[in-house]
């Protein structure tokens, strides 16, 4: 395995750009999933990385080695693709074996690698058939197999379960994660699927529009995104984001959250604060809390960073494992996740328990965390 260095890369098409000074280092052995809406740059980013794309400038280094302008058969890189790409009128033995083969890798090394291959995929009854005779995550299996034959020193995953069902894609996701344990493969990773980025990565790169939002662990891009649209793009159900005045008495700083004519919701905020939040005193931001952050109040204090506020019930959304509950805070609607037992109902007012030690703000202008 290696590192990756991308330092500075620009990519434009004509007079379209669609990278913006991409600088990312992945260490040896690292995850690296790159997420972001559809078009943010992801897959063109991946290509350059593969030599399938020159950057328009910048350098690409792989275990230290300049491979900018290296061809893909140089760079020493394995790449899965979405659709697969095995050869139909192989076996899956040969499809195994084929990239070793182009390669002039003796046969008998060639057939120790793909009965290797086999057996960490679990794959080995599974030799002798061909591509049409496999189901969707046995042919992925496949397509995975012949990454890891070739031994790379990095494997590039473009989208690789987005042809599969909901419990296939849950099924090989495991399967994947289990694989960079017991190999402790350097692999970046090309998805939409933030739920995807946030439970196979050790770093993930959100892009938005060609530029980076964000480089952080699954940990910091949940819990301290770098801007509003990392926070209402990573997490499911999305960050509550709302606009709300900073108001300070006595040293002490209260979010007031009202829009129109809906009841004032006044929320006191913990001295442990960042100190910067303090120069927007009297000045509006964004409030940004999870859903799993806000719970029903049982009737006593929690905890100092706990807050109780009152909200009415718009809609509830069992989901079996818990509840998705829409509230009015203060004219804005604010998801919970609560209790799958829930006793609550469209229309009810309750009091509900703030845990402010997950509140972030942004800046309104910026829609830069305030730190």
């Amino acid at each position: 395995m290696a590192s990756l260095d991308l330092i500075n890369i620009h990519k434009s098409f004509g007079g379209t750009h669609v990278l913006h000074d991409i600088s990312i280092g992945l260490a040896d052995g690292e995850f690296l999933v790159l997420v972001g809406p559809s078009g943010c740059g992801k897959s063109t980013l991946m290509n350059i990385i593969a030599g399938l794309e020159e950057p328009s400038g910048g350098l690409v280094r792989l275990g230290g080695r300049d491979i900018t302008q290296a061809g893909p058969a140089d760079r020493n890189i394995s790449m899965v693709f979405q659709s697969y790409a095995l050869y139909p009128n192989m076996t899956v033995a040969k499809n195994i074996e084929f990239p070793l083969q182009m390669r002039k890798v003796p046969r008998n090394v060639r057939s120790e690698r793909v009965n290797s291959v086999a057996k960490l995929l679990q794959i080995e009854h599974l030799l002798e058939r061909k591509p049409r005779q496999l189901s969707g995550g046995q042919r992925q299996r496949v397509a995975i197999g012949r990454a890891l034959a070739r031994d790379p020193q990095l494997y590039l995953f473009d989208e690789p379960l987005s042809n599969l069902d909901a419990q296939l894609r849950l099924d090989m996701r495991t399967e994947i994660k289990k694989l960079h344990q017991r190999l402790n493969a350097s692999i970046v990773y090309v998805t939409h699927d933030q739920i995807e980025a946030m439970t196979l990565a050790t770093r993930i790169a959100v892009m938005k529009g060609g530029v980076l939002q964000q480089l952080g662990t699954p940990h910091e891009v949940y819990n301290r995104p770098a801007n509003t649209f990392v926070a209402g793009f990573m997490g499911s159900p999305r960050m509550n984001l709302a606009r709300a005045r900073l108001q300070a008495a006595d040293g002490a700083l209260a979010l007031d959250i009202q829009i129109g004519d809906r009841p004032r919701a006044l929320i006191p905020l913990p001295a442990s604060v960042p100190q910067a939040l303090h120069a927007f005193a009297g000045r509006e931001v964004v409030a940004g809390i999870r859903a799993e952050a806000i719970s029903v109040a049982n009737g006593a204090e929690v905890g100092p960073n706990t807050r109780f506020v009152d909200a009415q019930v718009e809609v509830i959304e069992p989901t079996g494992a818990d509840t998705l509950v829409v509230l009015n805070l203060g004219g804005h609607e604010f998801t919970a996740r609560l209790d799958p037992d829930v006793q609550l109902a469209p229309g009810q007012s309750a009091r509900f328990a703030v845990d402010l030690t997950k509140l972030v703000c942004f800046d309104p202008q910026t829609e830069a965390l305030i730190a």
